[in-house]
């Protein structure tokens, strides 16, 4: 912390500056105040952030450690992307290695081989029919990116009229016009309502306490909840809609695990219809849920997947689509001659970033991840729903490698208790995500036993603190 804050300027001398920049160039590392001022930080509140600021200066395997030197469990991988655990050698020698071979390469009629390559081996990975990869930087750019290609698709198939789009109640897909219109979490939404896509309507979502709470993996009940899709069918026609999107675990809004037969019904429905399904695995992909992809946990293929995150271990901003072949070859080989798909980033496949992609693979074969994953996935489920009647505790979910704890709101200030978890969890060494009402845990898949209780126990101790 900064007990020093004066409001403008984080009141440290110079020599404690200079130790929270330890690793940075002299030429980086200047000894003045530093300012909170300038930066305007995303998904934040700046005020109650900048009067007492949690500053991270560097990490390690399992922690991170803040601008005093303490340390701290990083019981969310960062942001559900340090899947490897942080400061990986083998990442940062590719990274630099790739610096100073190739800094940059025109993705437009251009290319390099470290993208083919980072294509290729993705392509082996993935569920098969899915072989076909475009990236881009971010989840956010993936999901817009993908439905993009759901129109071209559909329109190089001569049916142009399939341009409705169907996302799910409290659904996440970045923050995008694309990504907040098929989205639907409310707040993400509402200062942008009047600009958001056209033709978009959204599933019912599948959380339903009333006959799930405390479910152990896939919920027994809910598979029926996919048969939403047929409402908007009949309202709309089925020959008007392209895609549906999804993540098949919802992790910003809570982690929602799908019901049993879910996944499998909304398959089928949208075969039957001739709707391409899209999962959004930004966040359960690369071992997140006990092997490579939620498709994979779940054995439901969909014509498209949105990745990002886990695909660079979180060191260097990248996302992708990865499409059926079938659908790459309707839009390219369908195209006159010339450029087949308008769109594309600076930045596609950027040489550092595919560096570290290739990197991160590796680690995931070489070290076992997925496996490891799905070994430690009864000992994190054994220990979050032994949280299971503590102070506030309404619920305990967990799939693969991530658990949630949902709380019960106060009176009029819903997401405050869990708020307060999130910061007291923080005080004591414990780095956890707070999603609404929701405390959520998913750890590097490097984490031990011992560390996994760690963090939940943390957690089980400090509910019964909060008012």
């Amino acid at each position: 912390m900064c007990p020093q804050y004066t409001g403008k300027t984080c009141g440290w001398t110079g020599e404690l500056l200079h130790h929270s920049l330890a690793g940075m160039t002299p030429s980086t590392a200047r000894p003045v105040d530093l300012s909170l001022s300038s930066l305007w930080m995303p998904f934040t509140n700046n005020r109650a952030f900048k009067a007492a600021p949690r500053l991270l200066s560097r990490a390690e395997g399992m922690f991170y450690h803040d601008v005093d030197g303490r340390q701290i469990v990083d019981g969310i991988s960062g942001l559900w992307c340090v899947n490897a655990g942080h400061g990986r050698r083998e990442i940062v020698d590719a990274i630099a290695h790739a610096a100073g071979e190739l800094d940059f390469a025109p993705p437009f009629q251009m290319g390099h081989p470290l993208s083919f390559q980072l294509a290729q081996q993705l392509a082996e990975l993935l569920p098969t029919g899915l072989d076909r990869v475009f990236f881009t930087n971010s989840g956010s750019e993936a999901v817009d990116t993908a439905l993009k290609i759901a129109l071209a698709y559909h329109r190089s198939r001569g049916e142009p009229q399939r341009t409705c789009f169907i996302g799910r109640q409290r659904g996440y897909h970045g923050v995008g016009f694309g990504g907040i219109s098929v989205g639907g979490i409310a707040p993400n939404r509402q200062a942008f309502e009047a600009q958001l896509l056209p033709h978009i309507d959204h599933l019912a979502h599948t959380h339903d306490l009333a006959r799930n709470a405390y479910s152990r993996g896939q919920p027994m009940h809910g598979a029926e909840f996919a048969d939403d899709l047929e409402r908007i069918v009949t309202a709309r026609g089925a020959h008007t809609i392209a895609a549906v999107i999804i993540e098949p675990v919802a992790g910003s809004t809570g982690v929602l695990v799908p019901p049993r037969g879910y996944l499998e019904r909304l398959r089928s429905l949208c075969d039957t219809h001739g709707i391409l399904l899209i999962f959004d695995e930004v966040i359960t992909g690369f071992g997140r849920t006990g092997s490579a992809f939620g498709a994979t946990t779940f054995g439901v293929t969909p014509d498209m997947m949105t990745l990002a995150k886990g695909i660079t271990n979180g060191a260097v901003p990248m996302g992708a689509v990865c499409a059926a072949r079938a659908i790459h070859d309707a839009i390219v080989d369908s195209a006159a001659p010339g450029i087949e798909f308008f769109h594309g980033y600076t930045y596609s496949g950027h040489p550092l970033a595919a560096a570290a992609g290739l990197a991160t693979l590796a680690l995931y074969e070489s070290d076992a991840l997925f496996a490891r994953a799905a070994a430690l996935a009864p000992v994190l489920e054994r220990a979050v729903h032994a949280v299971r009647g503590a102070a506030h505790v309404i619920d305990v979910r967990n799939i693969g490698m991530v658990g949630a704890i949902e709380l019960a709101s106060r009176d009029g200030a819903v997401g405050a208790r869990a708020g307060a978890v999130f910061m007291e969890c923080y005080r004591r060494g414990i780095l956890i995500r707070q999603t609404g009402e929701t405390i959520a845990i998913a750890p590097p898949l490097i984490i031990s036993e011992a560390q996994i209780d760690e963090i939940v126990s943390t957690v089980h101790d400090v509910l019964a603190t909060v008012a």
